[in-house]
């Protein structure tokens, strides 16, 4: 993507999914989310125990109604490459974009964002081995803050939802 590309709410998105620490009873959870660009907001976001297409396609049919024009950004992953996933993004009128082979960079704003949500919750509070019902917790609750509370230096110390709606 071009570094001088101009940024609007709900220009740009960025998707990815994470692994979230569970490791008990042998269970894993999978978390999709998709990223507002402008302001670092988490928009829609889906918790599964399965990585298939139907997670991202579940956290796709959580997407407000858009302008045309707008940016998905996702890796090459077999959930995004699928035929599924590419009709989703077609009828929404979304425009895909994908990670360059080789270059996980591109998509570094999500991934920073799953980095950042284990390490003040998971990581911190020790929550590495623990249930499928407190991992969905700590997930929801971690948004909810994230988007709301907690302040970004580069959002001129504003929460992802007060920058867009002072800005907006």
């Amino acid at each position: 993507m071009a570094n001088n590309l101009i940024l609007h709410h709900k220009s740009v998105w960025r998707n990815s999914f994470q692994i979230l620490p569970t490791y008990l009873l042998g269970k894993t959870l999978y978390l999709s989310s998709i990223l507002d660009l402008f302001n670092g907001e988490i928009i829609a976001y889906t918790i599964s125990d399965t990585q298939n297409v139907n997670l991202v396609l579940d956290t796709l049919q959580q997407l407000p109604v858009l302008p045309q024009g707008c940016l998905l950004h996702s890796d090459q992953g077999s959930v995004y490459t699928s035929a599924a996933y590419q009709q989703a993004i077609k009828a929404k009128g979304i425009i895909m974009s994908m990670s360059r082979k080789g270059t996980p960079a591109d998509n570094a704003p999500i991934e920073s964002f799953h980095a950042t949500l284990k390490a003040e919750t998971f990581y911190l509070d020790g929550l590495t081995r623990t249930t499928t019902a407190i991992v969905d917790q700590t997930v929801r609750d971690y948004i909810n803050y994230y988007n709301n509370t907690r302040i970004q230096l580069k959002l001129n110390n504003q929460s992802p939802i007060n920058y867009r709606k002072l800005v907006g």
